[in-house]
């Protein structure tokens, strides 16, 4: 049986790129995301925001450290992933993150249309149709 796990996450920066290193020198840095998802409830527009951490590898890692910062807006490809541990106080812990391959800087100023999700043609807010949806 075949399975897909890839991930494209479009948002914004929570927090300053955390830079660290392997025993063996390879980079890796860790990244807060913010990807705001919006929906109408009644006549208002709310703001859902999801939280999700990062991790790349390498020397991107090095690059994200370099020039990103808190706030900028990023694009994200990767693979999500479930990593489990156990906690300085002896209890067990797990999340889910996602394993970034390719981390695109986004000019500042640059927004997902609707505050969320993929780059299109709809201007912020303009609700889909359903008519629009291909399934």
């Amino acid at each position: 049986m075949a399975s897909l796990n890839n991930v494209v996450l479009l948002g914004n920066l929570t927090r300053d790129p955390e830079v660290r290193y392997t025993p063996s020198g390879t980079p890796v840095t860790t990244l807060g995301l913010a990807v705001n998802n919006r929906m109408k409830q009644g006549d208002e527009w709310k703001d859902d925001p999801c939280f999700i951490d990062v991790v790349v590898f390498g020397k991107q890692a090095e690059s994200c450290g370099e020039y990103l910062t808190k706030g900028q807006p990023v694009l994200i490809e990767g693979r999500l992933r479930f990593r489990s541990w156990e906690g300085q106080d002896g209890q067990k812990r797990s999340k889910h993150e996602v394993s970034a391959f390719r981390v695109q800087f986004m000019p500042k100023g640059s927004r997902a249309p609707g505050g969320g999700g993929l780059p299109g043609d709809m201007s912020e807010g303009e609700p889909l149709d359903d008519d629009d949806v291909p399934f």
